[in-house]
C-alpha cells in the first residue's frame, strides 16, 4: 500500500534493524535560529561573529561543547548571563522552526523501527522537535546526551539506541549532519550516512562527511529516500561476505 500521507512508496529495508536520525539539521531546521542567536548575543558581549562563522564553529557538538567555545570567547565572569540572553533568543526563534523539507515524509514511509539520537538536551529537545507533529513520528523513542556518560562523538548515544530496541549494531543506520555524529556512528559499528541540507554555509559538506567515516551522503530528503535502500543492500552484502 502506498504511504497515504506522502503518497509514495514506502520504503522497504530488508537487512536494517533500526534507522537512527539526528535532529537538528537533519529533521529540523534549527541549527540557522541557534547560529542567528548565538552570533547576535555574541555580539551583544563584544564578540564579532557572522551567524555562518558560528554555524561552522558551534553545529554538532554537543551542549558543554558550547559551553566551552564560549568560556574560551568570554571568560567565565559573564557565561552564565550570556547563556540566560542565548536561551531567550534560541527559544523564542523556535517559534518558528520548521522540519527539513521533506523528511518527515521519509521517516513515516520506513517499514522498519526508528529513532532519534541527539547530542542536546531532552529539555531542547522537547521545546524544538517536540513543537512539530514530527515528534509523534518517533513515538516518544527520542534519546538525548543527557542519557549517557559521554556525547557524540563517542559511541554510547547510538550504542543506547540499538541496545533499546534489541537491534545489532551492525544492522543500525545512523543519519547525522556532523562530523561527530558520523564518528560516533562508525564506533558504534553502523553504517553512517551523512545528511546535507540544501543551503547549508559550511563548504564542501559531502567532503567533510565522508573523510570522517560517512559510507553515504544524501543531499537533501529526496537523495536520501533514494539512498536508504541501496544502503539496505550494502548492509545484505556486507552480511553476505563480512571480509
Amino acid at each position: 500500500m502506498a504511504d497515504a500521507r506522502a503518497g509514495r512508496s514506502p520504503i522497504r529495508l530488508a537487512h536494517v534493524e533500526l534507522v537512527i536520525f539526528d535532529c537538528d539539521g537533519v529533521l529540523i531546521d534549527s541549527e540557522s535560529i541557534a547560529s542567528l542567536a548565538l552570533s547576535e548575543t555574541l555580539g551583544e558581549f563584544g564578540v564579532v561573529m557572522t551567524p555562518d562563522e558560528a554555524h561552522a564553529r558551534f553545529t554538532g557538538g554537543a551542549e558543554e561543547d558550547t559551553r566551552a567555545h564560549c568560556r574560551e570567547l568570554l571568560g567565565t565572569t559573564a557565561l552564565d548571563e550570556f547563556f540566560a540572553l542565548y536561551a531567550k533568543r534560541l527559544y523564542g526563534g523556535f517559534r518558528n522552526l520548521r522540519e527539513v523539507e521533506g523528511i518527515g515524509d521519509v521517516v513515516r514511509a520506513l517499514d522498519c523501527p526508528r529513532c532519534v539520537a541527539s547530542n542536546s538536551s531532552l529539555y531542547r529537545l522537547t521545546r524544538s522537535l517536540g513543537r512539530l507533529d514530527l515528534w509523534q513520528a518517533f513515538a516518544g523513542q527520542v534519546f538525548s546526551a543527557d542519557l549517557v556518560a559521554r556525547p557524540k562523538p563517542a559511541p554510547d548515544l547510538p550504542l543506547l539506541c540499538a541496545a533499546e530496541f534489541g537491534a545489532h549494531p551492525a544492522r543500525c543506520v545512523v543519519i547525522d549532519d556532523s562530523p561527530h555524529g558520523i564518528e560516533a556512528a562508525v564506533a558504534a559499528g553502523m553504517l553512517a550516512i551523512g545528511f546535507v541540507e540544501p543551503g547549508d554555509p559550511r563548504p564542501s559538506r559531502p567532503d567533510v562527511l565522508r573523510r570522517h567515516g560517512a559510507r553515504f551522503v544524501a543531499e537533501g530528503s529526496d537523495a536520501l529516500r533514494a539512498l536508504l535502500p541501496e544502503a539496505d543492500a550494502w548492509l545484505g552484502e556486507r552480511r553476505r561476505d563480512p571480509g
